[in-house]
């Protein structure tokens, strides 16, 4: 299949589906988080996707690769915060796994694709 937007991409297709699946952890929150853990998460899952959109972008491999560095890192900031997540909220360990196994395919992927573009 020739790719002729980010859309086509599979990874940015992954990490849409890892941030929905954020949202929708993060609706099973207590309100008083809204501003804390679930908007880091939110913005995390958001930032993974719109790096790789941003970086398809670009007019250089080179900036292309960081965007998706940016995007990994995002990617790994939301792995560490489901951790966070995983220990205040066992009652929802079914839908903090689902954003977790988003999270490590699409770090899987990231990595393909930059070690493609070096």
């Amino acid at each position: 299949m020739k790719v002729e937007s980010y859309r086509d991409l599979n990874v940015w297709q992954r990490a849409i589906q890892m941030t929905l699946a954020v949202y929708r952890l993060t609706a099973e929150f207590p309100r008083e988080e809204v501003y804390g853990l679930a908007s880091q998460l939110r913005r995390a899952g958001v930032s993974v996707a719109s790096n790789i959109a941003e970086g398809y972008g670009r007019t250089s491999k080179s900036e292309y690769r960081q965007f998706l560095g940016m995007a990994r890192g995002s990617n790994l900031e939301l792995q560490t915060q489901l951790v966070i997540a995983r220990e205040l909220h066992p009652g929802i360990a079914k839908k903090i796994d689902d954003a977790e196994n988003l999270s490590l395919e699409v770090g899987k992927m990231l990595v393909v694709m930059m070690r493609r573009l070096t």
